[in-house]
């Protein structure tokens, strides 16, 4: 599933062919993704474009009424092209721009999403998020005094939206690793001190994907249709049983809260 910097990456993609042109239609060829694609996106029509924004893992297109919430699921990506490029299978929507361009969204697995949120109401899964973690509502502070009051294992406390958003998988390996801590600890047993190095090294581990262009595992690629650099940078994730870049000990690899967790048993006790 692309995570935070990946969506980054396709909100720069695609904000200079967006921003400051007329969302002329919308043609939807399914509209039944993670959720039925809902009648007042289909009814846009000759609407200024405002900003493309970002809020966790979701796109925001502004428009006066509101907002085309895009969420990119498992195997969705944006890609924008002429108006006279064929839609291919799995093309399920297309914004028809002022510019002689469309913004189309593939998605083979139709995991992905596209909402309406009215203006001056917030949709409910964008109210209750946590602060951004590139912004300074995520520091040490903050995390400290979430962490001492969570129990559960401190990967899954990184990953929970309610305390920052974004922090996918990939992520999270990598920022554990960098900060020297066991993704299994309790939250509440990490030292104060490990945990203003962890929120300091989130911020440039994902910053630093984001000048890379992602990472691509499989499906992700960015609007251009190239693919995201940052897997060459990974330190853990995807090298369970591979030498610590650090220490040469073979890397553990266990199921975290069912997902993937690769780790250092020495250099991350």
């Amino acid at each position: 599933m692309p995570e935070l910097p990946e969506v980054e990456v396709s909100r720069l993609g695609i904000s200079p062919h967006l921003e400051g042109q007329q969302l002329l239609s919308v043609v939807a060829r399914q509209r039944q993704l993670r959720w039925w694609i809902p009648d007042e996106v289909i009814a846009l029509s000759n609407q200024p474009i405002l900003a493309v924004s970002r809020r966790a893992k979701y796109l925001l297109i502004g428009l006066p009424a509101g907002e085309i919430i895009l969420h990119l699921g498992m195997s969705g990506h944006l890609k924008v092209v002429s108006t006279n490029t064929p839609a291919a299978k799995h093309d399920h929507l297309d914004l028809l721009l002022s510019n002689n361009k469309i913004l189309r969204l593939n998605d083979t697995r139709r995991f992905g999403a596209v909402l309406w949120q009215a203006k001056n109401q917030p949709h409910p899964l964008l109210a209750a998020l946590g602060p951004e973690p590139l912004t300074r509502d995520f520091n040490a502070q903050t995390l400290i005094e979430t962490c001492s009051k969570r129990s559960a294992a401190i990967k899954l406390v990184l990953m929970d939206n309610k305390v920052v958003v974004g922090v996918g998988n990939i992520y999270a390996n990598e920022a554990l690793f960098k900060a020297g801590i066991s993704p299994t600890t309790p939250a509440k047993t990490v030292a104060a001190d490990k945990l203003a190095l962890l929120s300091t090294v989130v911020k440039e581990t994902l910053a630093a994907a984001i000048v890379q262009g992602g990472t691509t595992l499989k499906d992700f690629s960015q609007a251009d249709g190239k693919p995201g650099y940052f897997k060459q940078q990974l330190l853990v994730y995807g090298r369970g049983g591979q030498p610590c870049v650090q220490c040469q000990q073979p890397l553990s690899e266990i199921k975290l809260g069912q997902r993937t967790t690769v780790f250092c048993r020495l250099c991350q006790a």
